[in-house]
């Protein structure tokens, strides 16, 4: 399944929300919220005929980056370009536990701390090679690899035995990784220091479920990977389709793959490519693209569209508002905090999260399509869930009578640090559909009246590449920021908000925060009652404590050509999705 990865901000923090010029404009709350529940998983079951072409359409306002490797590929972008080929080694069920009708199989051994991944026999890069051992042990030598720079490299994988002494340079191998069948062979075995609750999970984050090709990739080295032809533009993968072309960052064509295991695909072409999200609405309407996203502020233009089927779920994702506190630590490989960090008061977090008007702008400008989110564990996960805490609503007299207490005064029209210095405030916000603009500028206001002078870095939004590059790099220009996720399918924090996370981009590090990521993936956390109650203690943690402070998630709908069938968002479905899509007979 899909990892964590970075979003941009259409339908997650503004995407869903009509401008806020439009306030004599009333909009049936929940029309589109009761209507998306309404809506089926998967279009209908059809007889497939072969043949034909799908145009598939990428809605962003900046050109995907074009990075085709799992493991130093991070943005949500690339990983949609290449899901035509780029099949997990694990199935699952609509639970997202592993099965074993995948391109390998999976058995997890408790007594002897090990899983064993066997790829089968006809699993076969595009350009006929099969899948060995070496291709799934060489994923963790580039993840690993700090020639590499992968941001993949997390605390949970570091269970892995012999991980830390490759990553170090203390060893050309990783110990813990064993082929009993040599490198030719399909049989890997890995070995753990302790044994995890979740690794039976797709997504668990302690260990890997991509494959590279090292007869492609042998011989360059670690730190040329992300900029060479291999990566960039002549990935092999052995999902159901190949690359037959690129156009940087605008669009890529792919054509089956004649070795694909599961059988010939379906299709006879598939043309990814970007188109504004302004221009969504339009694309969907003039049938322009068979799969198109709706961006859900459009929701009302083109809910009547002909010859299309809707079809609806909730992602596994959220938007929210990240504090810099402090730096990563490229040396030690992990988050340092700062104490003199302009953001480090918790009282100033706090009101700034009590000066966000996020249930009234959703609530009247998304056709109920988007929602506030109360905490940083998603409903979707269950039990795990604390539907006790209720996150930050807003309250101006709250907020005010905080930063009053914590020494914030007002000295004119804004308030000054409690050292008497002046604040001022960066944040960074992603561009991205119209109405990215008027709902940030909203939120600045919000916290004026609080009198916090809060301003754009770079005094605009900034395009998505951009603004990660900022803050991935601890750019001294931000103090907060919006960002968003695409959380992976096991629930465990570890790898966004951990010591040693580098995704963890607010550098928050609490001797608390790290015992309860520790417990609730520990030995203990195999009992389901004392997990749930860490992953409860956690949440209650994050919220009173605010380093991150969730915003909103949505239903996302997506405009599906009638004549198409196979199509679905069910998890079980994931894996072998493009193999299964084709036109109906």
């Amino acid at each position: 399944m899909k990892k964590t990865q970075l979003l941009g901000s259409i339908g997650l923090v503004t995407g869903a929300v009509l401008t806020l010029a439009a306030c004599g404009q009333k909009s049936n709350d929940n029309a589109g919220a009761n209507g998306a529940k309404k809506f089926p998983q998967q279009t209908p079951k059809k007889a497939v005929k072969k043949g034909g072409t799908l145009s598939y359409a990428l809605e962003t306002d900046t050109p995907f980056t074009g990075i085709f490797n799992n493991e130093l590929s991070t943005t949500q972008y690339d990983s949609d370009v290449a899901q035509f080929g780029n099949e997990s080694l694990f199935d699952t069920d609509d639970s997202y536990k592993i099965n074993n009708k995948g391109p390998a199989t999976f058995k997890l051994d408790r007594k002897a701390k090990t899983i064993t991944i066997e790829v089968k026999k006809g699993v076969k890069w595009s350009d006929g090679k099969q899948v060995t051992a070496k291709d799934v042990e060489y994923e963790y030598e580039i993840m690993a690899n700090k020639g590499s720079k992968s941001q993949r490299y997390t605390a949970s994988l570091q269970n892995i035995v012999g991980l830390t002494d490759y990553h170090d340079g203390k060893s050309k191998t990783i110990s813990g990784i064993e082929m009993p069948e040599g490198e030719n062979g399909r049989k890997v075995v890995i070995h753990f220091k302790e044994m995890k609750p979740g690794m039976i999970q797709s997504g668990n984050g302690y260990f890997l479920e991509t494959a590279s090709p090292y007869h492609q990739l042998k011989n360059i080295p670690f730190d040329k990977l992300q900029s060479s032809d291999a990566v960039r533009k002549n990935p092999i993968f052995f999902g159901p389709y190949k690359i037959s072309k690129i156009v940087r960052g605008q669009s890529v064509t792919w054509v089956p793959n004649k070795y694909y295991w599961r059988g010939t695909p379906k299709l006879d072409k598939i043309t990814i490519s970007v188109v504004n999200p302004n221009s969504a609405s339009q694309a969907i309407k003039s049938h322009k693209f068979d799969i198109a996203s709706v961006v859900n502020s459009q929701w009302q233009n083109i809910k009547g569209t002909k010859d299309v089927n809707f079809i609806a779920q909730i992602p596994l994702s959220y938007s929210y508002l990240g504090f810099k506190v402090g730096k990563w630590d490229a040396k030690k490989g992990e988050n340092v905090m700062n104490p003199k960090s302009k953001m480090n008061n918790k009282a100033l977090r706090q009101a700034i999260g009590y000066g966000m008007n996020v249930d009234q702008v959703y609530k009247r400008y998304s056709y109920g399509l988007s929602f506030r989110v109360p905490t940083l564990i998603p409903k979707q996960f269950g039990d795990y869930f604390d539907k006790n805490v209720k996150g930050y609503t807003y309250n101006l007299k709250k907020a005010n009578q905080l930063l009053d207490k914590a020494g914030f005064k007002k000295k004119g029209k804004y308030r000054v640090q409690p050292n008497g210095k002046p604040l001022t405030i960066r944040l960074a916000a992603m561009t991205g559909s119209s109405t990215q603009e008027p709902i940030v500028q909203n939120y600045i206001q919000q916290w004026r009246k609080e009198g916090l002078n809060v301003k754009l870095t770079t005094g605009r939004l900034i395009e998505f590449n951009s603004f990660y590059d900022k803050v991935q790099n601890d750019d001294p220009s931000v103090d907060m920021f919006l960002g968003a996720w695409s959380l992976s399918s096991e629930p465990s924090p570890n790898d966004l908000y951990g010591e040693k996370a580098p995704m963890n981009y607010s550098r928050f590090v609490t001797k608390k925060n790290n015992q309860l990521l520790t417990d609730m993936d520990s030995q203990k956390a195999f009992n389901h009652k004392y997990r749930v109650d860490k992953f409860h203690e956690w949440q209650k943690y994050m919220d009173d404590e605010a380093y991150v402070i969730p915003v909103a998630n949505n239903y996302s709908i997506t405009a599906v050509n009638k004549k198409l069938t196979g199509y679905s968002l069910k998890p079980s479905d994931a894996n072998s999705l493009w193999y299964k899509v084709g036109y109906a007979k």
